[in-house]
């Protein structure tokens, strides 16, 4: 873990504090669904090849039909709002990417396994159910809001850099 301040830092602190993203999928109409999905992070550095963000779906969520068909997502991760605190300034990222599902008992399916339930030990029971499955999210590019007025577009290096870890406050 590293300190890191300024926009990278808050970029890594959002990633690894909220746990909750809206997938957005196409339909195979081409239309758009957004679903509620519980993510992880799988750093570059557990399989350098893979780096990625963690998701484990049902084969019945309507989600998962539309990413087999159409693998390019997009995901938004926030902070959520406060009472009193106004909407338009809330942390967040836009994140764009491409679904892979990892071979059962791969090192990539290893890592989404392990680094999902170490952020969901409660889903453990899931991970044996047939029709569950790992999702790799790999990240290609985002929009980082950090506050009004914050807004940046993020590469793929600096993706890479957020997933390594958690922020260590000064």
């Amino acid at each position: 873990m590293t300190a890191e301040g300024g926009l990278p830092g808050a970029l890594r602190a959002l990633l690894h504090s909220q746990r909750v993203a809206a997938l957005g999928t196409l339909d195979d109409d081409g239309a758009p669904f957004v679903s509620m999905v519980p993510f992880a992070v799988v750093p570059f550095a557990v399989v350098p090849s893979l780096g990625c963000l963690a998701l484990h779906v049902s084969g019945l969520a309507a989600h998962t039909g539309h990413l087999l068909r159409r693998p390019g997502v997009s995901l938004l991760v926030m902070q959520p709002g406060v009472a009193g605190e106004p909407v338009h300034a809330l942390p967040r990222v836009t994140l764009a990417g491409e679904a892979t599902m990892p071979v059962p008992d791969s090192p990539a399916w290893h890592a989404c396994r392990a680094a999902y339930l170490e952020r969901f030990p409660e889903a453990e029971p899931m991970t044996q159910l047939d029709d569950f499955r790992f999702v790799a999210i790999r990240l290609a590019h985002g929009r980082h809001i950090a506050g009004f007025g914050a807004a940046r577009d993020v590469g793929p290096d600096e993706l890479e850099r957020a997933l390594a870890g958690p922020v260590l406050r000064k």
